[in-house]
């Protein structure tokens, strides 16, 4: 049967009967939004003219370019050979492209009550994933301390590359930036514990006692633990959060490409300001819980200043200070070590930074707990 065509400017319409149940539409030009493109309702005028006509069918070797206005053309035919009519839209003749996105576009969104089907998992199973990923995150920890560990022997050997401008500011941040809150902190705790000492002691009248309390308890643990905490919560997720975004930027990605390893220019820097400056914050957590106690002992307790300083200069011995200095210094390698795992293993999302800065506080806190626990028992068995 012979054709008939509407033709616009750019685009064309042409139309074929090859069996009486076949409408074989021929695309021709440019159909682009830029064109003048013709209707669906064309379309659809043929298929009425002829009762039969069941399929409609496409001849796309006249195409010269398309963009969406073929596929608004398209979608539209669709919806009215779907209104009323029995005519069916095959898409065999066209594009592989078109029909790509035709499929993306008349994808039926997923139900919700399937999705929490698929989402019912029996406790077994929970159980087992949840067991490989622990052991995954086990691995990974195994593998990013060796890798740590060989960047710090490449530093003893003079190998590792890092720019010590990064190192100095670090250490600024670590260190002189963190004092504030320390002091806060470390006074306060220095004053809840010789208040608590003093309810006690003071039924005894052995108020002086209070110096000694105050004084072991924050040189030998106290004053390490909290500037630890503080650390992970500060620092640590700082850490955390820097590594993380530079993850999501690909700037590790780009490191790695030009050959730089990540772990020696931005891992091994951090460890070793936290590492350098953790001693020196405890020590100056010391101080200010020392001060602490005594604001408690001269106001409360009527102690004279000489003689609260006398005191604690009796219980304190150099045996608690190195066991502070010492947790302090493995507590800083712990946070470092913590924030910058999460960090470097964070994924490619803004979530994905948010739960790393979490699970490095989380770590960090927890490792800090169980090294002092460590340390402790150490301590006790060799008597020191």
């Amino acid at each position: 049967m012979p054709a008939t065509e509407s033709m616009k400017a750019g685009s064309g319409l042409s139309f074929e009967l090859p069996s009486e149940d076949t409408l074989l539409v021929r695309l021709t030009g440019e159909w682009k939004l830029s064109s003048r493109l013709p209707a669906a309702d064309e379309v659809m005028k043929h298929v009425d003219a002829g009762p039969k006509i069941g399929r409609i069918t496409f001849d796309t070797e006249g195409l010269q370019g398309w963009d969406s206005g073929l596929l608004i053309f398209l979608i539209r035919l669709q919806e009215l050979a779907s209104q009323g009519r029995t005519v069916m839209v095959e898409q065999d003749g066209l594009l592989p492209g078109v029909k790509r996105i035709l499929g993306l576009a008349s994808a039926v969104p997923e139900r919700k009550g399937a999705r929490r089907e698929a989402a019912r998992i029996s406790f077994l199973d929970r159980l087992g994933v949840y067991a490989i990923a622990s052991w995954k995150s086990i691995l990974q920890t195994i593998e990013f301390i060796g890798e740590a560990t060989v960047a710090f022997m490449r530093l003893l050997t003079g190998k590792a590359r890092f720019r010590p401008s990064d190192f100095f500011l670090i250490m600024q941040e670590c260190g002189a930036q963190a004092l504030p809150i320390v002091s806060l902190i470390s006074v306060l705790v220095g004053l809840i514990l010789a208040f608590i000492g003093a309810i006690q002691l003071k039924i005894f009248g052995a108020q002086i006692y209070v110096a000694s309390l105050v004084g072991i308890g924050m040189v030998r643990a106290l004053a390490a633990i909290m500037t630890g905490i503080i650390m992970a919560g500060r620092t640590g997720a700082a850490f955390a959060a820097q590594l993380g975004t530079m993850q999501v930027n690909e700037e590790i990605d780009a490191l790695k490409t030009l050959g730089i390893n990540p772990i020696e220019f931005l891992v091994l820097p951090r460890m070793l300001a936290l590492f350098l400056m953790m001693p020196l914050l405890s020590l100056y957590a010391d101080l200010m819980g020392v001060a602490g106690g005594l604001i408690i002992g001269v106001s409360m307790l009527d102690l004279n200043f000489m003689e609260y300083f006398i005191k604690t200069k009796e219980s304190v011995t150099m045996n608690d200070f190195m066991v502070g200095l010492f947790s302090a210094a493995v507590f800083g390698v712990l946070v470092a070590l913590a924030g910058c795992k999460q960090g470097i293993q964070c994924g490619r999302s803004a979530s994905a930074v948010g739960e790393a800065t979490t699970s490095a506080v989380v770590t960090s806190i927890v490792s800090i707990v169980v090294a002092m626990a460590l340390i402790t028992v150490v301590c006790n068995v060799l008597n020191i």
